[in-house]
């Protein structure tokens, strides 16, 4: 860079400004509590996440059920698509469940 940069009154300016307010930005940061409080909130909800997951699985299984046997009565001959993918949903939302305890470390 040229050395006449550095010698101008804005260049100057920015850098005592910049210089100065670099110790406020520390302060603005979480600190420990905070993640203990988070945390806590994280364990305190879980159950209630999972337990609704898990509802949420099993009414989307049974009405699954109910529709694929309700097809299959009818005569619908290619119900296998509908089978996989209620079977698959439901899957999923169990995984869910146990992808949500393995990232917050609940067991």
């Amino acid at each position: 860079m040229n050395s006449k940069f550095f010698k101008t009154v804005p260049a100057v300016f920015f850098f005592a400004f910049f210089f100065a307010n670099s110790p406020l930005s520390l302060y603005a940061q979480p600190g420990v509590a905070e993640f203990y409080k988070a945390a806590d909130e994280v364990h305190r909800w879980y159950f209630s996440l999972t337990d609704l997951i898990l509802v949420m699985a099993a009414i989307a299984g049974m009405f699954g059920g109910l529709r694929i046997y309700a097809n299959w009565q009818s005569g619908a001959r290619h119900i296998d698509a509908q089978v996989m993918g209620w079977f698959f949903s439901c899957l999923f939302l169990l995984l869910v469940a146990g992808f949500l305890s393995a990232l917050y470390g609940i067991y």
